[in-house]
């Protein structure tokens, strides 16, 4: 069972289309969406929902009216500005526990917090496991190694072949809970300013963490020249530019009607990323 990322430096290169196009080519294999901030690959599979779990993780601060005498000690001490009175702001909270060591009246406790909601779903492409983080939750990371989790027990017992995930934008500690032991990390990149830039520092992580790396340019023909310097660039590091994506309309209607663009079209976007598929079965072949 080979696991396999698609991720990007910035938001909006079109990597969440890119995975939705592959769940259609990818025949064997369990699907899951690591951007629990704001997923949103469920759009395009439509996911019918088989079973929640509440994730639980962190702790915020509980007073206790009854032993609470007011005296203030915790609302002066707290460096977040989350408690007035004898009542936290659960948002402010950061649960450094400060407050419950003192207290003097032992009226605060550490209660364990609601962070968010973790999903398996059936689609017509296969199974998917995604997440939704709770509004200014924080953990992000360990949601996502609790998704990834899942998805391997899932693969495991129907035996397919891949894992195909749907990684957040960024190099933060999503990203890198994401991209921790997999066997291929694509990366979503365009021919801008910003996405040469990001596409760097998206590199550099996956190298700190000595992963296999492709790459695919998406909306290549926007700006030629800028396209060319990502390829000079990824040549220079040893990085494959496996996908040439070029700016069609045509993917704009598939997201209005709900469809990844290769099962809604076979233009030359469909042909690009099936040969990037081609080229991802190579390289998985090779290690």
């Amino acid at each position: 069972m080979k696991e396999i990322v698609v991720i990007s430096g910035k938001g909006g290169t079109g990597k969440t289309t890119i995975v939705a196009s592959l769940a259609v080519l990818v025949k064997s294999k369990v699907m899951v969406d690591c951007d629990v901030d704001a997923a949103d690959l469920f759009l395009l599979l439509q996911p019918v929902i088989q079973e929640r779990q509440e994730f639980w993780s962190g702790h915020k601060a509980v007073i206790d009216r009854d032993k609470c005498t007011q005296c203030g000690l915790c609302q002066n001490l707290c460096r977040f500005d989350a408690i007035n009175g004898f009542q936290v702001n659960t948002i402010s909270c950061e649960g450094c526990g400060f407050c419950y060591h003192i207290c003097p009246e032992e009226a605060i406790t550490m209660q364990e917090n609601l962070s968010g909601t973790r999903f398996t779903s059936d689609t017509k492409y296969g199974t998917l496991v995604h997440a939704r983080l709770g509004i200014a939750q924080e953990n992000s990371g360990k949601l996502v190694a609790t998704v990834r989790q899942q998805a391997k027990f899932i693969a495991e017992n129907q035996g397919v072949d891949y894992i195909l995930s749907d990684g957040p934008p960024g190099i933060g500690c999503p990203v890198i809970s994401s991209i921790s032991g997999v066997n291929l990390a694509i990366i979503v990149t365009e021919p801008t300013l910003s996405g040469i830039q990001d596409l760097d520092r998206a590199i550099s992580v996956c190298q700190h963490f000595s992963i296999p790396v492709i790459v695919c340019i998406n909306k290549y023909d926007l700006n030629e020249d800028n396209s060319h310097q990502i390829e000079s660039y990824c040549h220079s590091q040893g990085i494959e530019v496996a996908s040439r994506i070029p700016f069609d309309n045509v993917v704009t209607e598939a997201l209005v009607r709900g469809l990844p663009v290769v099962e809604y079209s076979n233009n030359s976007v469909t042909q690009q990323i099936k040969g990037l598929w081609q080229s991802i079965l190579r390289l998985l072949e090779n290690r």
